[in-house]
């Protein structure tokens, strides 16, 4: 029995990614669903699953939550494919050039697709780059150039990163944004004046690409470990330890360096990476170690076309769904309240997308950029 027939996926996959990448998808659907937004209002404001599903949403300054985890989870799963996906290229005999210029290519796209996403809900242009994946542009593009660096660079060059970042918010000097832990206030917010005239709404800054970057170029570290020819144990073991001091130093940090997710500080950069190599680590174990494959294929068929649903949310798929089963949810639902009714929706709009997720593997069709 062939790879591909025995975990019911494309051949020389590594199942444990794409059950990583395919649940953080899978999950970033569901907030397209309005799901965990219906399951902290009334009636579950103040009961324990309200309290649960306040965890999926965003902490509103300093502290961590884990639906912070999300977005560093998107950019450490890119950054722990390109060793797979460049080195099958560079085997196969294409030179360093031809993948730079596929790099460059897919920055620019992505870039372009961040930014269009902000101007479908005004219906006019705008320039905003505060989208992961006008972010995603900028870290896919340096954790490329440096990824053939020997593993001490790389490291080192993601704590200048921070480092740099760090300082500019510390130190700079500017009137009205020399506040560097404060909403709006700081360099990053001065940044997003400079840049584009305007604030957030929700003092995210486009600057958080720099620090960001961090998360990516981890994961292209780790992704050159699984490719090794390392002990399942040994890779394992490389992934918990670095993630465990990553937890440990950055919940050390606070007192010195708030976590801010919203403008991705130091601190925030190496707590939320630490729990990117623990959950890599723990896919991993669970997956490829002891071959549990069923309910992380589920995830895994979302995880092979990311960009497709990732876009078909933000460009109103969820919505458009939702005009389609809601006639017949509410009808089912119908002795139920109306909360309830919505929570039923939400949750066969989610299983919609998913279904179309699978229809797209079943076909073979795996959208890329």
């Amino acid at each position: 029995m062939t790879d591909e027939e025995k975990n019911g996926l494309p051949e020389n996959r590594l199942l444990s990614l794409d059950f990583f990448r395919g649940l953080t998808m899978f999950l970033l659907i569901a907030e397209g669903t309005h799901l965990y937004s219906l399951l902290t209002d009334p009636p579950f404001a103040g009961t324990l699953v309200g309290s649960f599903f306040t965890q999926f949403h965003h902490h509103p300054w300093n502290g961590l939550r884990f639906w912070d985890l999300i977005q560093p989870f998107f950019m450490f799963i890119v950054g722990v494919a390109m060793p797979f996906s460049f080195g099958k290229r560079w085997a196969r005999g294409d030179s360093w050039r031809q993948t730079f210029k596929h790099a460059c290519q897919r920055s620019v796209v992505l870039l372009i697709l961040g930014w269009a996403l902000y101007c479908i809900g005004p219906g006019k242009i705008t320039f905003e780059l505060w989208n992961v994946l006008a972010q995603l542009s900028v870290t896919y593009f340096i954790a490329f150039l440096f990824m053939r660096k020997p593993i001490k660079t790389q490291l080192i060059f993601t704590f200048v990163l921070l480092f740099i970042s760090e300082m500019l918010y510390r130190l700079w000097p500017l009137a009205g944004f020399n506040q560097p832990f404060v909403p709006d206030h700081n360099f990053g917010s001065w940044f997003d004046m400079l840049v584009m005239g305007k604030l957030s709404g929700g003092h995210w800054v486009a600057i958080n690409a720099i620090p960001t970057t961090a998360h990516t170029m981890w994961g292209v570290l780790s992704g050159q470990i699984l490719c090794s020819d390392r002990s399942e144990k040994q890779k394992i073991k490389i992934l918990v330890i670095a993630g465990l001091i990553g937890i440990t130093v950055g919940y050390a940090l606070d007192p010195l360096t708030p976590i801010i997710k919203r403008i991705c500080t130091s601190s925030f950069v190496i707590v939320s990476g630490g729990w990117c190599l623990v959950a890599l680590a723990f896919s991993y174990w669970l997956i490829e170690v002891h071959q549990i494959h069923t309910v992380p294929k589920f995830f895994a068929f979302v995880g092979l076309n990311p960009i497709f649903i990732y876009l078909f949310m933000h460009t109103g798929g969820a919505n458009w769904l939702h005009q389609i089963v809601k006639p017949f949810v509410n009808g089912i639902f119908s002795w139920s309240g109306d909360t309830m009714r919505q929570v039923a929706n939400a949750l066969v709009v989610l299983l919609g997308m998913w279904y179309i997720c699978y229809w797209l593997y079943k076909k073979k069709i795996f959208i890329k950029i």
